[in-house]
């Protein structure tokens, strides 16, 4: 019998007001249930939120090193645990296993990054225009902190939120994503055993319209930081501001690899390649677009449909190389945008077929050609393994195709000449370039966020950034 799992608050395992629970299954077998969860409604979050308010000055109090301690622990904790939670993330998500073994080390990874910045989260001393006057800075916590989170990377973004805002201070409401919140929760697990406080942290489940609005809304929480697509961003986005809230959203792209004639085109193939099939094109920063000189062009769509093809599709646990769709509507959402790219009159070179691979909801990953760059499978967020090949004749159509879009959260270009390599990080409408690399993966010590409609704009994530969004500085003048 599947164990049903409890919300956090403070401190205690609880069940929800409701009496209500959802099941999660596995996207590979349907008939694997991964797990019961709270259904939560707004009193169970209003709770939540009473409980982080309350805890939230002693926590502000303790120690910046003192909270890296925890951090640290937890990150133990984490690192002990990798199988299982590897585990988890492939059952309730449908990562290949070597990805899910990834997104877990890099939460642990995260929080030994943060354990060690919150001995330093202070502020600077400035030369006072006084000769007896002492002129510094004091970074304080924001106070309480909303996080809701998606569900494609259902360990690696809440560790990427939670851990910053912990050490510089704050209190945590955390909202993971309905579709696979179990390894989020042995992540609020690890940070209970590594001692946090009564309060601290508080891990709700249930559905955004409840939980997530009350998170958005209620007076109590000063900060929130939602990552997800762009429709439901916008309305947390409104939902805050209307409450004066600090906002921090990171949601959609529509990412590009620019191929030029001096690339390495059996290179260019691989990184658009991993870039676009990779967590079975199921990222924010995947490589949706390739757009790519006509001198080189028909090679690397040959090079590419070869690529699609040799991909072993299945479930993560078998070790398959490409899992599921994470939803029966993600995979519908996919297969619909295979039949408008044939019917726009793009060519489907290969792929966007359903896989009848057990009961999972599996499909080819595919590749497009002569694809125009006004056709939705070139402008809208498919979220699947779809890659659009765009022909261009010039440097600057690549640019003006790669910028044609609402969205500009992570572009890359693959060329061997200096110059364009240099022009396009100055040309790039994007928050994230990249010169000869993939259009995903990150570094976790250096800032990500997007541009456009793919970011509030505010604040970025991750690194030094990261500890921006949930720290207010206090300017301090000591005449003495």
């Amino acid at each position: 019998m599947t164990e049903t799992s409890h919300n956090y608050v403070d401190g205690e395992w609880v069940a929800a007001d409701t009496g209500e629970t959802f099941t999660v299954r596995n996207p590979a077998d349907r008939s694997d249930v991964a797990g019961e969860f709270q259904q939560s409604g707004t009193e169970d979050a209003e709770a939540a939120v009473e409980a982080a308010a309350e805890a939230s000055e002693t926590w502000a109090d303790t120690p910046g090193p003192e909270r890296g301690r925890v951090l640290r622990a937890a990150g133990q904790n984490l690192a002990d645990r990798k199988d299982e939670l590897t585990e988890t993330l492939v059952r309730e998500e449908g990562k290949a296993r070597p990805e899910a073994a990834g997104e877990v080390q890099r939460a642990v990874d995260i929080f030994a990054y943060y354990a060690t910045k919150a001995s330093d989260v202070g502020g600077t001393v400035k030369a006072s225009s006084g000769e007896q006057t002492r002129l510094y800075t004091v970074n304080e916590p924001v106070g309480v902190a909303g996080l809701i989170t998606p569900w494609n990377y259902p360990i690696a973004i809440p560790a990427w939120k939670i851990a910053p805002a912990l050490a510089t201070g704050n209190t945590i409401v955390f909202k993971p994503a309905s579709q696979a919140p179990g390894v989020s929760r042995k992540l609020v697990e690890c940070l209970d055993e590594a001692g946090l406080p009564d309060g601290v942290l508080n891990y709700v489940t249930g559905p955004g319209s409840e939980v997530g609005k009350t998170f958005s809304t209620h007076e109590a929480v000063d900060a929130v930081s939602f990552t997800g697509s762009s429709a439901v961003g916008d309305t947390v986005g409104q939902q805050a501001n209307e409450t004066g809230k600090r906002v921090q959203l990171e949601m959609g792209g529509k990412n590009p690899a620019v191929v030029m004639p001096s690339a390495d085109v059996d290179e260019a193939v691989d990184i658009a390649a991993s870039g676009a099939f990779g967590v079975t094109g199921q990222a924010c920063t995947a490589t949706s677009r390739a757009i790519v000189h006509e001198d080189v062009y028909d090679e690397f769509v040959e090079g590419a449909v070869a690529a699609a093809e040799a991909i072993e599709v299945g479930p993560g646990l078998d070790e398959a190389e490409m899992g599921p769709q994470v939803s029966e509507s993600e995979l519908d959402s996919t297969l619909e945008y295979v039949d408008i790219g044939v019917d726009e009159g793009a060519t489907l070179e290969t792929g966007g077929n359903e896989v009848d691979v057990g009961d999972g909801f599996f499909v080819e990953p595919a590749v497009f050609s002569d694809v125009e760059p006004d056709m939705r499978i070139a402008q809208e967020e498919i979220f699947g393994p779809v890659l659009a090949v765009i022909p261009v004749g010039s440097y600057e159509e690549a640019v003006e195709v790669a910028n044609g879009v609402r969205y500009g959260l992570s572009a890359s270009i693959v060329t061997q000449d200096l110059s364009e390599a240099n022009r396009f990080v100055d040309d790039s409408e994007s928050g994230v370039v990249k010169v000869n690399e993939e259009t995903t993966g990150l570094e976790l010590h250096v800032p990500f966020g997007g541009m456009k409609d793919s970011s509030s704009e505010t604040y970025r994530e991750q690194g030094d950034a990261g500890l921006d969004f949930y720290t207010i500085s206090k300017t301090v003048y000591m005449n003495y």
